[in-house]
């Protein structure tokens, strides 16, 4: 991402409130014993009248309170517009918009957007009508290339399963703009990710005739764990008094008991707080899978799971995706913590914490290295001279580095003067995750909904 990044979408949040200005204020029937302020409208004897300052259980007429208006400034029963108790819908859209307007932030939306499921699960190997990103993808990694790759592989990862997942994100090995060369995306894009499986999912056999960086995707769930075992639960953070059972509530078994958020495809997504998101990306809702995790395992999200995690952004880290096509660029802060783009930063990003920052590169890190030299090599991948590989030099992703996006919904504690009582009945972007994402479309009308206590209309 642009080393702009963080401070462009920062000053798109504090854009005014867009207030649809040929609204009428509304003028309700006049309440005994509602709280009326400077400003606001009321219907009373046929009369239109409109409050000089705070007042309650003086009615209008008689009194300096009250000062007597025509029908025509205001509109009987509309309860919003410009002057009324709280924003409409269409204020809280353009709002949105307002904040989300930046060029940073747009390519992020653009980055995630996916297809529908219909589309994705009509994709066949060989098929003409295969969305242009498939397509690519066919030309530069065949059937026959996947079998090459991951000889070991489980039955459930097969390459008709790739290319669906594929197909649900289009900007994986979609279209380039501005002259770079999509093919070479595309092919570091899949050595990146090939690699990557090789270390997550692979069999890790010395002895076996087959390198150990062919023998990526042998296992569909994490070792040791099942659906209907005793362990493996991963399901601590499903009791309903946290944000997070809260945000995703966690489906039950037949006995009652907690559904089972272990590892499962080829990124082996884990706990109900990743279930939950890439469900809502998948279908819309978090249900289908915190309801049904095995699904994970059992169908093209096996690998589509893995490609989820490939293009979104976790401030402050950017994504995997923006690293490999050179739309993330180190800032200033990002270079003091020595982090460089390179295959280095996408193996800060996937595991940063154990494997990276230690002055001296981890085993782990180590077979990454190697898978991602000879996954480069097959594919054709050229290796620059002064890409860093390696993540053994790397310090966190820092707040103030180019991936800090704020891409999360919180409210907005803020005290102003567009509504009457005073409140912003607005949500601004943060970097953290909250419950509400601004990749979403929605989502910025349930945080004003939630935190104000009103209803949209």
């Amino acid at each position: 991402m642009l080393a702009a990044a963080c401070s462009g979408v920062a000053h798109a949040a504090q854009l005014p409130l867009q207030r649809a200005k040929l609204l009428l204020p509304p003028c309700d029937s006049w309440q005994s014993g509602q709280v009326y302020t400077a400003g606001q409208y009321v219907l009373h004897s046929n009369q239109a009248w409109r409050a000089k300052w705070w007042t309650r259980n003086e009615a209008p007429g008689g009194n300096a309170v009250w000062e007597a208006r025509p029908a025509g400034e205001c509109t009987p029963g509309n309860g919003g517009g410009e002057g009324g108790s709280v924003p409409t819908r269409a204020q809280v859209r353009a709002d949105e918009q307002a904040k989300t307007a930046s060029a940073v932030f747009q390519s992020v939306r653009a980055s995630v957007r996916t297809l529908d499921n219909a589309s994705v699960e009509a994709v066949r190997p060989g098929r003409s009508d295969n969305p242009a990103n498939v397509r690519r993808v066919e030309r530069i990694l065949a059937a026959t290339d996947w079998e090459v790759l991951f000889p070991q592989r489980h039955a459930s990862y097969s390459y008709a399963n790739f290319l669906q997942a594929i197909a649900k994100f289009p900007a994986v090995c979609g279209d380039q703009a501005g002259g770079r060369d999509a093919d070479a995306i595309c092919r570091k894009t899949l050595a990146t990710q090939f690699a990557h499986f090789a270390q997550e999912t692979g069999a890790h056999d010395p002895s076996s005739a087959i390198p150990q960086w062919r023998q990526g995707l042998y296992y569909l769930r994490e070792a040791g764990c099942s659906e209907d075992g005793a362990a493996c639960t991963y399901n601590a953070e499903c009791a309903p008094g946290t944000w997070q059972g809260q945000t995703w509530p966690c489906g039950k078994q037949a006995d009652g008991s907690w559904k089972k958020y272990f590892g499962r495809g080829a990124k082996q997504l884990s706990y109900n707080y990743n279930y939950g998101p890439f469900s809502d990306a998948m279908y819309g809702t978090v249900r289908t899978l915190l309801d049904n995790p095995e699904r994970v395992a059992d169908s093209w999200l096996n690998l589509a799971s893995a490609v989820f995690f490939f293009v979104y952004p976790q401030p402050p880290k950017p994504s995997m995706l923006h690293i490999v096509d050179g739309s993330w660029q180190a800032n200033a802060a990002d270079r003091a913590a020595g982090i460089s783009a390179g295959y280095g930063a996408t193996i800060h990003i996937i595991n940063g914490g154990i494997e990276c920052g230690h002055g001296y590169d981890k085993p782990q890190a180590l077979n990454r290295i190697a898978y991602y030299r000879e996954m480069a090599a097959y594919l054709g991948v050229p290796i620059a001279a002064g890409e860093v590989l390696n993540c053994a030099g790397m310090q966190p992703f820092p707040a103030a580095g180019a991936g800090a996006l704020q891409i999360y919904w919180e409210q907005d504690w803020s005290w102003g003067s567009n509504w009457p009582d005073g409140r912003s009945y607005a949500c601004k972007l943060v970097g953290y995750q909250t419950p509400y994402s601004a990749l979403k479309a929605g989502d910025y009308e349930k945080c004003v909904e939630k935190y104000f206590d009103i209803v949209l209309q």
